[in-house]
């Protein structure tokens, strides 16, 4: 059991090692995006399904309430928290549609979405992916190694090298923290005095 231990571990480890050597720079000018996007005045908005949802809604929590530090609360919603109305387009329409209306409903050309699948074959991920591209709202993919569609609707895409869905979501809330602490930083760090 120990060694299964150690090997889960290792293996996120190596994930995570080689995919920021990889994406670093990607990483440095999304983080600075996104804090245009805010600079703005304009929304951040996310989505995914199952743990991809959760991280969707974490990722808002963190930019909506503070990630470190102590800052004024910055505009990000996930579209997968509202269950009235994803029953209601699911039901009357189709669940691939269940990100793709409200997007057409809530995003605005200047926004910036973080779209969130581990497969990258998620068909109601990649419909609004297309709506963000019509209505001109950046877009920014988290997906696997078997996400190569995907990514490629995107602005911005980062490719988890792996496909294997627990370390791929390791990495993928990885990547969302260092974005929050980044856009913290880029928009709230004190100058340093000379």
């Amino acid at each position: 059991m120990k060694e299964k231990i150690l090997k889960a571990f290792e293996e996120s480890i190596s994930v995570k090692e080689k995919f920021v050597k990889d994406n670093i720079d990607a990483i440095v000018e999304v983080s600075k995006v996104i804090a245009d996007t805010f600079n703005d005045g304009k929304k951040l908005i996310l989505f995914g399904n199952g743990g991809s949802a959760t991280d969707a809604s974490h990722i808002a929590a963190e930019f909506v309430n503070r990630f470190k530090k102590e800052r004024p609360s910055l505009p990000a919603i996930a579209l997968n928290t509202d269950m009235a109305i994803i029953t209601a387009i699911a039901n009357d329409y189709d669940y691939s549609d269940i990100f793709a209306k409200q997007l057409k409903a809530i995003g605005s050309e200047g926004d910036i979405v973080i779209a969130i699948s581990t497969s990258g074959s998620a068909a109601n991920v990649l419909k609004a992916m297309d709506v963000a591209k019509k209505k001109k709202i950046k877009s920014i993919a988290f997906t696997g190694a078997k996400g190569e569609k995907f990514a490629s609707k995107a602005t911005y895409a980062f490719i988890v090298p792996s496909d294997n869905t627990p370390r791929i979501q390791e990495t993928h809330i990885t990547l969302g923290h260092v974005l929050c602490q980044m856009v913290e930083e880029i928009l709230f760090e004190a100058p340093r005095k000379k």
